[in-house]
C-alpha cells in the first residue's frame, strides 16, 4: 500500500521524503528524543527513521509527515508504527520545536486514528509512553485513550495507552 494524502482543516499529511529526515535528525539528536526511543547520532536516526518510512511497503501503514497547509512548511511526523519487537501497532507522534503546543499533533492524530478505523477493521491501536512525556500521555488521553497496564510496553516502566477503535472514542478538541 502507498501512504494516502490526508487533509485537515490546518494539514496536509503525506508520504515521508527524504528532505524531512533533516527534521528527524534534529529531533533525535536533541534532549526531546530521551523519552521518545533516546537520542541517536545521525546514522542511527537514519537507520530508524528508514525502517519507519519502509512500514508503509511493508505493513501498510507508517509515519505521515505533516505539513502546514497554509505555508507549506514541515511541522512534525504522526503515524502508526509496528517495528520488529513491539507487541502491536502503535500510534505515535511528535512535532518541530516551533509547532509544538498549536494542537497540531492533535489534529494529526485524530485524522490518522480516523483513517486507522475506516481502513482496516482493528479493534485498537496503542501508544506506547514514558511516564515522564507527561504532554504525550495528556495527548493521547485528549484523543480518548485509556491506561491499560495489561498491555506490555516496549520498555520497562512504558505507560501503555489504549484507543478503542470500535467506536468513536470522543476524541476532545
Amino acid at each position: 500500500m502507498t501512504c494516502p494524502i490526508l487533509h485537515t482543516e490546518r494539514l496536509t499529511l503525506r508520504a515521508p521524503k527524504l528532505a524531512d529526515f533533516e527534521h528527524w535528525a534534529a529531533f533525535f539528536g536533541s534532549p526531546r528524543a530521551d523519552h521518545e526511543r533516546g537520542q541517536k547520532d545521525r546514522a542511527e536516526a537514519y537507520r530508524y527513521w528508514a525502517a519507519d518510512v519502509a512500514l508503509w511497503q511493508l505493513r501498510g501503514y507508517g509515519p505521515f509527515s505533516l505539513d502546514d497547509r497554509a505555508t507549506g512548511a514541515y511541522v512534525g511526523e504522526v503515524g502508526i508504527y509496528q517495528p520488529e519487537g513491539y507487541p502491536e501497532r502503535e500510534i505515535g507522534w511528535f512535532t518541530i520545536p516551533d509547532a509544538e503546543g498549536k494542537g497540531y499533533a492533535f489534529e494529526a492524530a485524530s485524522a490518522v486514528i480516523g483513517w486507522a478505523r475506516e481502513s482496516f477493521g482493528w479493534d485498537r491501536l496503542v501508544s506506547y509512553i514514558d511516564p515522564r512525556n507527561t504532554r504525550s500521555v495528556a495527548l493521547a488521553k485528549r484523543l480518548g485513550a485509556v491506561i491499560d497496564p495489561s498491555l506490555d510496553g516496549t520498555e520497562p516502566g512504558d505507560i501503555v495507552l489504549r484507543h478503542d477503535l470500535r467506536q468513536d472514542c470522543g476524541a476532545r478538541a
